[in-house]
């Protein structure tokens, strides 16, 4: 889709098609980003965004290869004193 920048005071702006909007689910706030290959316009995302959903997925998780007893080594036989 080519759009044209319009004069906005200072500075310049386009106009999203509404649809567009609809798609890429932007509100009313977005993230602007400068890429290589040019400017990223993404929803903005809170900080942190997701991070209750995957801890709640973690500690679902069977974590008990994470707690099991493997072999001594060196340091639990000789050098670990309690």
């Amino acid at each position: 889709m080519k759009a044209e920048l319009t004069r906005i005071g200072n500075s310049r702006g386009i106009r999203i098609p509404k649809p567009l909007i609809a798609q890429c689910g932007l509100g009313d706030v977005v993230e602007l980003r400068v890429t290589p290959s040019g400017l990223v316009i993404a929803p903005h995302r809170a900080p942190r965004s997701g991070w209750k959903q995957a801890f709640a997925v973690a500690d679902a998780a069977d974590d008990s290869l994470l707690l099991a007893d493997g072999p001594a080594n060196a340091f639990d036989s000789e050098e670990w004193k309690w």
